[in-house]
């Protein structure tokens, strides 16, 4: 894989993170394959999830939008290539996630990702996403 298909995943993953950011929808949905698959694990607990399907994922994340009173950022980081290929890869993120609210800027939580992606017309798209989550959030 070449640098430009590299920094073509990295995008993908900023999109993600902005788009769920910016509540961007139509952002999101670009990011994820139809049939993506989500996890979540919050502090070493149960798995969340799978919310299995490009809409399951989606709407889990738009009911947690719903839900925030604050404006979100989510930081992506420290992206490194567990395997890669022409058509596939595992990336592996750190995320650090902040919160405004109220004039006060907090940290909220720490954690990894790990992405496989695919290739999809020629576009770099998630196909599953697990998220290992310090502190609930």
């Amino acid at each position: 894989m070449n640098q430009g298909e590299r920094l073509a995943i990295h995008e993908v993953l900023y999109r993600a993170a902005h788009g769920y950011d910016s509540h961007n929808v139509d952002m999101l949905t670009e990011c994820f394959t139809k049939d993506a698959v989500m996890t979540i694990r919050v502090s070493g607990g149960d798995l969340i999830g799978p919310y299995d399907g490009q809409e399951a994922v989606l709407n889990f994340m738009k009911r947690a939008m719903k839900r925030q009173t604050d404006k979100r950022l989510h930081q992506i980081s420290n992206i490194f290539f567990e395997s890669e290929g022409e058509e596939e890869a595992v990336a592996l993120s750190s995320l650090t996630l902040m919160a405004a609210e109220n004039g006060v800027c907090q940290l909220l939580s720490t954690g990894i990702y790990r992405d496989e992606v695919v290739k999809v017309n020629g576009r770099w798209k998630v196909s599953k996403r697990h998220l290992d989550i310090e502190l609930p959030v």
